[in-house]
This record gives C-alpha cells, sequence and structure tokens, in this order.
C-alpha cells in the first residue's frame, strides 16, 4: 500500500518515483484533492484551462507562485498565456485599474484645444469688427473710373490731434492747431503681379473736379481750379480727396483708411516698437527728430518724428515720402507676424490701438484691412515696390506730375501687370 493520497494523478511515473511532469519534488508538501465544486471561480480556472480539463488543480504552492494568482505567465488563470509560456500577465485582482489609454485623450484634448481656438478666433473676429470706424462713404464719389484687376487703397496719415492731451502733442512735437489735413497720403495697389505703393506729395499740383458735398449733398461744378492735394481733404474730407485723386489719375480706388497722430503712435507703442535702419543719421527740431545711422527700434514718439520730418531733407516732401513708405512697410511686416497675432497679450493691445483711431470706408471688412496690412509687408519684404507718383516739374511751388508716366502706371495696374515704371 502507497501513502499516496486518494485521488492522487500525478502518473504512473510520479506514482512509483521515477520523476515526471507533475512528480512531487523531493521534501514537497502534499496537499490533497480538491473537488471542483470547491474551488472558487477565479482558481477554478487553472484547472478548467487545462488539456481537456483532465489536469488537477495547481495551487501554486509548487512553483511559489501567490495563492490563486498566476505568476509570470506560468499558471493557467486570466492573463496566463497557458502554461511555461513565460508571458507576463497583468494582475486582476480587487481594486485593480486597466491602463489609462493615452490615445483617447490625446484625441479629446487635441479637440479641445481646437474647439477653443475656433471659439476665440470668431469672438476676435466680431470683436474687432465691431470696433471698425466706418465713417467714409464712397458711394457720394460720382464719375468714378472703371474697376480694375487689383485692389487699391488709399492710405492717409492726418495731423488729427483726437484723444491727445496738451501733454501729448508737447511730447510728440505735433503743435495744437485745431481739425484735421492730410500730413501723408498713398496709393497701395495689391495685384497678382506684384504689390506697388505710390506716394503722393500733398504739395502735387491737382485740379479740382465737379464733386458732391459729403454733408450738404449739393452739387459743386468743376471750374478747371488747381490746388494742392492736401487742399481736397481740407476742403471737404475723405470723399473729396478720393474724388480729386480719381479724376487726376484715373485710377479707381476701392478702399479709404486714415490714422491720426495719437493712433500711429499708439500702435507702434503696442507692438513695442518697430525695428528699422536708417542709413544717414538726421535731426529736425520741428518733428523733434534725432537718430543716428543703423538698425534701431523706434518708439512711437520716435517713429511718429521719423514719418513727419521734411525740412531736414534736401528734397523735403520727397524725401519724407520715402520715409513714410519704409516705415508703414516695416510696422506691417511686423504687426503682421505670427508673434503679434498669435500672441494675445500683443494682438488686443494692437488692435485696440489701431481700430480706434483708424477710419475706414462703409465696404471695408477685416479681411480687406488684413489684405491690406499683408501687402504693406510684402512691399517692405522685397515682393512688391514702393515709388513716388512720377514727377515732371513743379508749377507755382506745386509738383506737377508727369502725366505720360502716370498714365502708363495707371493701365499697368488696371490690367494687373507688373509695374516698370519708375518715379523719384
Amino acid at each position: 500500500m502507497n501513502d499516496w493520497p486518494e485521488g492522487w494523478s500525478g502518473g504512473r511515473d510520479a506514482r512509483h518515483g521515477r520523476g515526471g511532469a507533475d512528480a512531487r519534488p523531493e521534501g514537497a508538501r502534499v496537499m490533497p484533492r480538491t473537488r471542483p465544486g470547491s474551488v472558487p471561480p477565479q482558481q477554478r480556472q487553472g484547472y478548467d484551462d487545462a488539456a481537456g480539463g483532465a489536469a488537477p488543480y495547481d495551487s501554486g504552492y509548487n512553483t511559489g507562485q501567490v495563492y490563486g494568482v498566476p505568476r509570470g505567465g506560468h499558471g493557467g488563470g486570466p492573463g496566463g498565456g497557458g502554461r511555461g509560456t513565460g508571458t507576463p500577465s497583468p494582475s486582476y485582482g480587487p481594486g485593480a485599474r486597466p491602463a489609462p489609454d493615452w490615445r483617447r485623450r490625446l484625441k479629446v484634448g487635441s479637440i479641445a484645444v481646437a474647439t477653443v481656438l475656433v471659439a476665440t478666433t470668431i469672438g476676435t473676429y466680431f470683436w474687432a469688427d465691431g470696433r471698425m470706424r466706418r465713417e467714409v462713404d464712397l458711394s457720394k464719389v460720382v464719375e468714378r473710373p472703371q474697376e480694375g484687376d487689383c485692389t487699391t487703397y488709399l492710405i492717409v496719415g492726418s495731423d488729427s490731434r483726437e484723444g491727445m492731451t496738451g501733454e501729448d502733442m508737447k511730447r510728440l512735437h505735433t503743435g495744437f492747431a485745431k481739425g484735421k489735413r492730410t500730413d501723408s497720403m498713398m496709393i497701395l495697389a495689391a495685384c497678382g503681379s506684384g504689390n506697388t505703393m505710390i506716394s503722393l506729395p500733398r504739395d502735387s499740383d491737382v485740379e479740382i473736379p465737379t464733386f458732391v458735398g459729403s454733408e450738404s449733398g449739393r452739387t459743386f461744378k468743376g471750374t478747371g481750379r488747381r490746388v494742392k492735394l492736401n487742399a481736397a481733404y481740407a476742403e471737404d474730407g475723405p470723399e473729396l480727396l478720393v474724388r480729386t485723386v480719381e479724376h487726376n489719375t484715373g485710377l479707381r480706388i476701392d478702399h479709404y483708411a486714415e490714422i491720426g497722430f495719437a493712433g500711429f503712435a499708439n500702435i507702434v507703442d503696442a507692438l513695442g516698437g518697430v525695428e528699422l535702419t536708417i542709413e544717414k543719421g538726421f535731426k529736425d527740431k520741428k518733428s523733434g527728430a534725432d537718430f543716428k545711422a543703423g538698425k534701431q527700434t523706434l518708439d512711437g514718439e520716435q517713429a511718429l518724428a521719423f514719418v513727419r520730418t521734411r525740412y531736414a531733407f534736401a528734397e523735403s516732401d520727397l524725401a519724407r515720402t520715402k520715409n513714410q513708405q519704409k516705415f508703414l512697410s516695416a510696422l506691417a511686416g511686423q504687426a503682421a507676424t505670427p508673434g503679434t497675432v498669435l500672441n494675445p497679450f500683443r494682438l488686443y493691445p494692437t488692435l485696440g490701438a489701431g481700430l480706434d483711431t483708424l477710419i475706414v470706408d462703409q465696404d471695408m471688412s477685416l479681411f480687406d484691412l488684413s489684405e491690406m496690412f499683408f501687402a504693406m509687408k510684402s512691399v517692405n519684404g522685397g515682393d512688391g515696390k514702393s515709388m513716388n507718383m512720377p514727377v515732371s516739374g513743379s508749377r507755382g511751388g506745386n509738383l506737377v506730375w508727369d502725366k505720360a508716366k502716370v498714365g502708363e502706371l495707371v493701365r499697368q495696374i488696371q490690367n494687373d501687370e507688373k509695374v516698370t515704371v519708375t518715379g523719384d
């Protein structure tokens, strides 16, 4: 009679001590047979998963396992991978949590970020659109030239002191004159063939044509009266200025944009200054300019002095218009960068400073305004052209435009051709 417990299924070799897969190790403790009906479900898995259900329940004592929990994938429990496979298996004990689904979390996070960006963009659009000062009615302009293939903007810098205190006027060297006059004027043609910025000297000799008063609605017949270009603005504001430019050039103006002294300086300061390279230093007591040659960052006060200086140059107004083009292109180039557009701490102050003082026509949208800035930026980047209106001489101290060159320049812009005409 042997000493094996009743029901031991170690096999013939095991019962006779000749080894085998289920042979009892030397000195091992013998466990009594466990009836399937008395084994907990989680422990019976090893029994049920055995080949054909013939293998006995393995308690795990002979392999060093924790009772009822597979170790190293050698058990037949959940995730064990079968007996002797060596595949690691997760623990499914009480309170265990599944591994986090990072792909799902990343997807949800991306959707949330995109939603916030879209909502912010839409909110910014309506906020900015509501602050635009659409005060110029181009429908009052009569006898207009035909539309061309390019989008044209008349950009005006006025000497308006609106919103400025006495201390501001003193600090910015603007003087204390009431009302407003044009301090600079330029045409920006945004074309597929390249963008062109054309300065219009305020001393340009022009004819005041027949026009309809912007306030009275009365028609004033043209008499051939010739004046300086800035006199048209002083006489009846933006609408007459547009009418005069169109009449004397033959080029239709699609949009109008005007900014005063305070707005200009505030935009520059909101951007943190504008970097500019000055080829030759100059001083001017009237404008407050005092610049040395080289690359430098101009704040609002310095920028205003730079674009207003004329008496420091032999070319006077022609030299000043070149500086105005150069600075406006640099300003647009810095404003239309990811560092400003994507940074709310710079974007909102810049938009606020500009939109509060920028006066535009009633049909101008934010898209049109952004197109204007990007066109100015391209000129600064070398993808466009900047020039003065071609001049052939003077009359009574006023600059007379070269009619032949002006005609060719207008034709090229209307047909969206590359501008080859040059100006001083």
